[in-house]
């Protein structure tokens, strides 16, 4: 099993008043308004719960971080929202409640979703070749060594399935978070250019062969941006367009999207790495993963191309811990949400993690004891490269979410000054968690 996420770049790893926002739109404002309550009402203790803003203070006081966003809620009403340090150090501008950041991998669930809504109407199955929806798929080659450690490509031994793809089981990989011959393949073929079109990047995808035989092994990978354009081709709309008319407009997402546009600008938050002293520097445009957010890209990469705010991804979240509602506005039955957040990695494939597995789309804990503790068994959870991050917990009936724009960020271990956020603030909201009742 190859897991390492291994990179050619270290950044590339991965007054509660009123929740409405003050965004453009009209009618913005009603759309963004969730439900607000004292923590004691959702049994959490206020005093308890004021340590994750302070924490997150604490690191932006310590300059490793710029600024941060985070949002708790539980029982479906908001207990926590906080934004403390800077969108934009070089300007002074602050992090607000609304800004907007690049969410990239956290794109996953929500093409995930589009996927499901397509599965419930009967247009796949999971058992299904993807090459029945890619015909350019039937014959890809599978990369290998022989016994002489000289590379040879041999015919797939079982077809890649749609259960693969949505679980990244598939022998796809993704070209910088490990680093196989495969990968420096990928890298080559530039697949995830923002200049080229879903169709160009399954062109490109089908000259390459795979990094291992499908289904053997959980290797992280550009499945779901392939799951975009299988989206885009059977639901007969262009990709982003379905997301839009059938997730962002019914869910009142106003702040999603794969570009920022100009009237919004003053609310992106810019993106950091840290130099080799741990000190924050800006990855500029066409750095990497960052390009210019301000255009609309030709790829709507399904995988990680997405910017969004707390709020918006809030909405998202409650949905799913709804079992598929939200607002009397229904896009999926509770049995397909249940069907992504099980683990569907096959007894043969390694273990994602320690007390991990992976569903459709998400990483789902299994053993909470052995993923850290805390956890409700069954919570579902995925993180962006911009160290954006979130959980949904099932049990507990909790949604946390954090936004950052710091490489590297949460999730990271604590070195070079890299903060783990994510870890802290599971921590952080855990035990302010005193009454487990309704």
């Amino acid at each position: 099993m190859r897991l390492s996420l291994v990179s050619t770049r270290p950044w590339r790893l991965l007054a509660l008043a009123s929740v409405g926002l003050a965004i453009s739109a009209p009618t913005a404002l009603a759309a963004a308004q969730l439900p607000v309550a004292k923590p004691e009402t959702v049994g959490m203790s206020s005093e308890r719960l004021a340590h994750l803003p302070d924490g997150m203070k604490a690191l932006v006081d310590k300059g490793q971080l710029a600024g941060v966003v985070t949002m708790v809620s539980r029982h479906g009403k908001v207990v926590e929202f906080d934004a403390t340090g800077k969108r934009d150090i070089a300007t002074n501008a602050p992090m607000q409640k609304d800004s907007i950041f690049r969410i990239y991998s956290m794109s996953k669930p929500i093409t995930g979703v589009a996927m499901m809504m397509l599965f419930e109407e009967g247009k796949w199955q999971l058992s299904d070749p993807v090459s029945k929806y890619i015909p350019e798929f039937a014959n890809l080659k599978v990369y290998a060594t022989d016994a002489n450690n000289n590379i040879v490509y041999k015919d797939q031994a079982n077809p890649v399935t749609m259960r693969d793809l949505l679980s990244h089981t598939g022998g796809f990989s993704y070209g910088f978070f490990s680093n196989t011959p495969m990968d420096k393949l990928q890298r080559d073929a530039d697949l995830l250019n923002v200049d080229i079109n879903l169709d160009e990047f399954i062109k490109r995808v089908a000259k390459l062969p795979l990094n291992s035989q499908p289904g053997t092994e959980w290797h992280y990978s550009i499945s779901v941006d392939i799951q975009g354009y299988i989206v885009q081709k059977l639901s007969g709309m262009p990709f982003e367009k379905f997301l839009e008319r059938r997730i962002f407009k019914p869910l009142g997402m106003v702040d999603t999207a794969f570009f920022v546009p100009k009237d919004k600008l003053n609310r992106f938050a810019e993106f950091y790495t840290y130099d080799k002293d741990g000190k924050l520097l800006v990855v500029r445009p066409k750095d990497g993963l960052n390009h210019d957010f301000s255009q609309v890209p030709a790829l709507s990469s399904g995988g990680g191309g997405l910017v969004s705010t707390a709020t918006d991804y809030m909405r998202f979240c409650q949905m799913l811990l709804n079992g598929g509602q939200m607002d009397g506005v229904r896009l999926l039955s509770p049995l397909s949400v249940e069907l992504m957040r099980s683990n569907v990695l096959p007894p043969s494939v390694p273990i994602f993690a320690p007390g991990t597995g992976f569903g459709l789309d998400f990483a789902v804990y299994t053993d909470p004891v052995a993923a850290g503790g805390y956890y409700g068994k069954g919570t579902y959870w995925w993180g962006g490269a911009a160290g954006t991050w979130f959980w949904i917990d099932p049990v507990n009936d909790l949604i946390v979410i954090g936004m950052i724009q710091q490489a590297a960020g949460a999730g990271a271990a604590a070195a070079n000054g890299v903060p783990d956020v994510r870890g802290l603030s599971h921590n952080l909201t855990y035990q302010a968690v005193i009454n487990e009742s309704h």
